[in-house]
């Protein structure tokens, strides 16, 4: 078994450490921005207030979350590379993500500002903390495994963060057997035992983890020299033709991607599906998407990660025909299978496809780009949605519009060249 590992991995003590660290803060992702924030922050925080004005205090949170990553993520990832620092920045926002997500715990009904307030520090967290993660991969990889490593933290993500939201789930269903009062005590309780999950499984990555060092400089040159760095990559990425064609792609279907992953909810409850089908329905995405991932990653070794995503986004595509047309809720169960089947898998292989494409040594400086597009782009799908919602006043018209970023953004993935090909 050790043999077999060794060969998969390459490293497996410190790859299954630094993949901990998906399986840490994807509860975040699952338990507090997929499933009970934007169902509490409605019924509990914003009680009393028309539905139309707390969704767009949500968007509002989750834009403001999603610039101040925008504004700070290049800058970090330069620093970061410059003086070896990804594990220290990955402690300090996963401890900004795990302080927040523990507060959201104590906040008082009708109290929205301050839930946004923690939302928003959550949210940053949680994204910056991301790039340092994501960076870590060419420290615990060689590129003859990235496909395989980097599916394998994916898949450890879908299964920790559906472990914990099944776990949250059952404490609503049946508060008395936890010894809770009610479904709203079992709400609040979830986002402390989440931060508590996050906290202890980055432990591993912080410990066992190696990482590469640079020379370090005093701390005003490390700023000026972080933010020149970016200057610079963004002139440099005009000459790497395949990196920047690759994140002008990667914008466009992962922005999809993340607005269905955002709206799903929204959308089923528009169609007047039961709250209970649409929360199992997102529980069931979860464990299905961790033998999805790790399959993807095997399918990604043999035929390369861009024929990997181009498969993933075709099935997107098909998911949101489907949508448009489901009226039960059997459907909504069927789509939650199939988008398990292929979220991880475009996620992981669009993570090893970056990390073939980028310079060597300047790893967290371009995956703060990645990262930055990914983050920046959850603003545009479900404004768009929105927008199209308004226009033709139908929310099954306004799913149709993603089709448009699903497209283009295979046509530009289609542009890429892969160094690794023949």
């Amino acid at each position: 078994m050790r043999i077999w590992l060794t060969n998969r991995l390459g490293r497996p003590r410190e790859v299954f450490a630094w993949a901990l660290y998906d399986w840490a803060n994807s509860a975040f992702a699952t338990v507090v921005i997929a499933g009970f924030f934007p169902l509490f922050f409605k019924a509990y925080w914003s009680e009393g207030v028309d539905a139309t004005v707390s969704t767009f205090r949500l968007g509002v949170a989750n834009s403001v979350a999603s610039l101040l990553v925008l504004l700070m993520a290049p800058v970090l990832g330069a620093i970061a590379d410059r003086d070896g620092f990804k594990k220290t920045f990955l402690r300090a926002f996963a401890l900004l993500g795990i302080t927040c997500t523990a507060a959201l715990y104590f906040v008082g009904q009708g109290h929205w500002e301050l839930a946004v307030a923690c939302y928003v520090g959550g949210g940053i967290g949680f994204a910056a903390g991301n790039i340092f993660y994501d960076a870590l991969i060419l420290d615990v990889s060689d590129r003859g495994r990235l496909d395989v490593i980097s599916a394998f933290g994916f898949s450890l993500g879908y299964l920790g963060g559906g472990l914990l939201f099944a776990l949250c789930v059952a404490m609503t269903l049946w508060p008395a057997a936890f010894g809770l009062a009610d479904k709203t005590a079992a709400v609040q309780l979830s986002f402390l035992v989440t931060a508590v999950w996050w906290a202890l499984f980055t432990l591993p990555l912080l410990v066992m983890v190696p990482e590469s060092r640079a020379p370090r400089d005093p701390l005003a040159g490390r700023i000026g020299s972080g933010v020149r760095r970016v200057m610079n990559t963004l002139g440099k990425l005009r000459h790497h033709r395949d990196a920047f064609l690759f994140l002008l792609a990667y914008w466009l279907y992962i922005d999809a991607v993340g607005t269905i992953i955002r709206m799903a909810v929204d959308y089923g409850m528009a169609l007047g599906f039961d709250t209970g089908d649409l929360i199992v329905a997102l529980l069931l995405t979860q464990f299905v998407g961790f033998p999805a991932a790790l399959a993807f990653g095997w399918l990604g070794a043999r035929i390369g990660p861009q024929r990997g995503i181009f498969i993933g986004i075709f099935v997107y595509m098909g998911i949101t025909v489907w949508g448009y047309y489901m009226d039960s809720a059997w459907e909504f169960y069927g789509i939650a299978v199939v988008i398990g089947l292929v979220q991880g898998g475009v996620q992981a292989l669009s993570r090893s496809l970056f990390a073939r494409l980028i310079p060597d040594g300047e790893a967290a400086e371009y995956f703060g780009f990645y990262n930055l597009v990914g983050k920046f782009a959850a603003i545009v799908g479900p404004a768009l949605m929105g927008w199209v919602a308004l226009v033709t006043g139908d929310n099954r018209t306004s799913l149709l519009s993603l089709l448009v970023l699903f497209g283009l953004g295979a046509l530009l993935l289609a542009r890429v060249r892969n160094p690794d090909d023949p």
